[in-house]
């Protein structure tokens, strides 16, 4: 994968399962590292890993980088909630501990990053599309943001996490200086 993104403002990668989305933000977080050592990163994970028809999807920045020690690393034991919960309501349920969980690295997060790297940020925002500029606001700390997420109707399009999932990407969408559509 030759791609790469720009190492300043905000850059949003998005795409359906297994495209590459978090390998591109490991690469971006290496190049940043590289470039201006791992003072003030932040790397948020808030990607689970599932099994869907034997193929795993998803998954951790570190299957494809080290975080340095220096960096603040929040990482999320995450619920897949349209494949774990049982119904719609379950789901959500699902989605609002993920948002929890989240929000809590982000509040613990140095209050003054140079770079944020988020892998899968919609996790965090599933159960409540307001949320995204609470994490739009933390990543505008920083002189380079490159978060990652899920965009595809595979999973659903219908059912409430879906809906918030969709309505939250509009939103990071229209925020980020540019977007990357892997396929």
């Amino acid at each position: 994968m030759a791609l790469s993104v720009p190492l300043s403002g905000t850059t949003l990668v998005v795409g359906p399962s297994n495209v590459g989305k978090t390998q591109l933000t490991a690469r971006a977080l290496d190049s940043w590292v590289e470039e201006h050592g791992p003072d003030g990163v932040v790397v948020l994970d808030f990607a689970p890993t599932v099994e869907r028809d034997g193929e795993v999807l998803g998954g951790p920045l570190t299957q494809f980088t080290t975080v340095p020690d220096e960096a603040y690393h929040g990482v999320v034991d995450a619920h897949a909630p349209r494949s774990a919960g049982a119904d719609g309501a379950e789901a959500l349920a699902l989605a609002e501990a993920n948002a929890v969980a989240a929000f809590e690295h982000i509040d613990a997060a140095p209050a003054d990053p140079r770079a944020v790297f988020v892998n899968d940020a919609t996790i965090a925002l599933q159960a409540d599309p307001d949320l995204v500029e609470r994490l739009t606001d933390y990543c505008d700390r920083a002189d380079c943001a490159v978060l990652n997420a899920f965009d595809s109707d595979t999973l659903g399009v219908d059912d409430p996490v879906s809906k918030n999932e969709r309505a939250a990407l509009a939103r990071l969408r229209s925020w980020a200086d540019r977007v990357v559509e892997l396929s």
